[in-house]
């Protein structure tokens, strides 16, 4: 398994780009790609959804031997409802090449793996955040947020949710599948079996996690990745 953090630069850094600019290489995105790009609102999270996406085609084509352009993304049948909005794919890699990427403020991270894989990074929220969003959460998630001081729970809901989102990404149904329904707090012994999930180290006022479909030995170190790169920076 191999885990990589993207920082998004800032929209327009280049000398003479346009604020919000979409960098000269969105040709390597797909169609739908592009039109998601387009249709984001800030610039700030244009520029990340286009950093990160390249830097997950370049990934995976360093990983398939062919060039980031011609890799295919698809999405599986959910295992909830059928539909095609379950876990992203590459179609047809022998053996299966397992993948996740989440993104969130300025930040990206991306897991990809020999088995069912899915990664999730969070910035750490306000109080206001941590009292909307519990009374959703596991029964015993709520408990353990209760019982901490009001400044540790912003950083622990968000370990939390790091959690949480990871585990949901990788069996395929994301939060298509109530937030309630899963354990995902801080006893490990109690989450879901036959995953193995993980926090990994903070990073730029955001946590982060890794669910891994089986047992796995210790999740290797987070790389970075400049968010303008090319394949020469996968070389170690």
């Amino acid at each position: 398994m191999d885990l990589w953090l993207v920082s998004c630069p800032e929209p327009g850094a280049r000398p003479g780009a346009h604020p919000g600019a979409i960098p000269d290489e969105l040709g390597v995105l797909d169609a739908a790609e592009r039109k998601r790009a387009a249709s984001s609102r800030r610039p700030a999270d244009r520029a990340l959804y286009v950093a990160s996406h390249l830097a997950l085609r370049t990934l995976l084509g360093a990983c398939l031997r062919v060039p980031a352009r011609e890799v295919v993304l698809v999405r599986e049948p959910c295992p909830g409802c059928g539909g095609p909005h379950g876990r992203p794919a590459e179609p047809g890699t022998p053996p299966p090449l397992h993948f996740s990427l989440s993104h969130s403020h300025g930040l990206a991270l991306i897991g990809v793996a020999a088995v069912p894989v899915g990664v999730d990074v969070q910035r750490v929220p306000g109080p206001g955040t941590v009292d909307v969003c519990a009374p959703s959460l596991h029964p015993a998630e709520r408990a353990e947020l209760d019982r901490l001081p009001p400044g540790a729970r912003p950083g622990a809901f968000a370990q939390l949710w790091a959690r949480k989102e990871a585990y949901l990404k990788g069996i395929g149904t994301g939060l298509s599948r109530p937030a309630s329904a899963d354990y995902l707090g801080a006893d490990p012994r109690s989450r879901p079996p036959g995953w193995t999930v993980t926090d990994l180290p903070r990073a730029d006022g955001h946590t982060a996690a890794v669910a891994v479909l089986g047992t796995v030995p210790p999740v290797p170190a987070v790389r970075r990745l400049p968010a303008r790169f090319s394949s020469s920076h996968l070389i170690d």
